[in-house]
C-alpha cells in the first residue's frame, strides 16, 4: 500500500510442484522415508494431489511472472498467485 502512491505494484507467485532438478531431489528423499523407488513419491503427488494431473514445468511459472511484469497486470496489486494445477489438500 506505501508503494501505490507510485504506481508501483507488488505481486508475489507461489509455484507448487515444478518438474527441475530440486523436484527430483526432494522426491528421492521422500522417497528413501518412505520406501518408495525414485519417482513413485512425485508420481503419488500427481495422481492425488493435483486437480491437473501433471507437474508443472518451469515455464508455466514464466509465465505467470512474465504476465505480473507486464503493463497488463497494472491493475493487480497486494497479491499471491498460485501456480499449482489446483494442489488439493486434505
Amino acid at each position: 500500500m506505501e508503494l501505490a502512491e507510485h504506481n508501483i505494484t507488488c505481486n508475489a507467485y507461489a509455484p507448487g510442484i515444478v518438474g527441475t532438478n530440486m523436484w527430483d531431489l526432494i522426491d528421492e528423499e521422500l522417497g528413501k522415508k518412505d520406501g518408495r523407488q525414485k519417482g513413485d513419491t512425485i508420481k503419488k503427488y500427481v495422481n492425488e494431489l493435483i486437480a491437473l494431473g501433471r507437474v508443472s514445468v518451469p515455464e508455466d511459472v514464466a509465465k505467470l511472472v512474465s504476465f505480473l511484469a507486464s503493463q497488463d497486470s497494472n491493475y493487480i496489486t497486494g497479491q499471491c498467485m498460485i501456480v499449482d494445477g489446483g494442489i488439493i489438500f486434505t
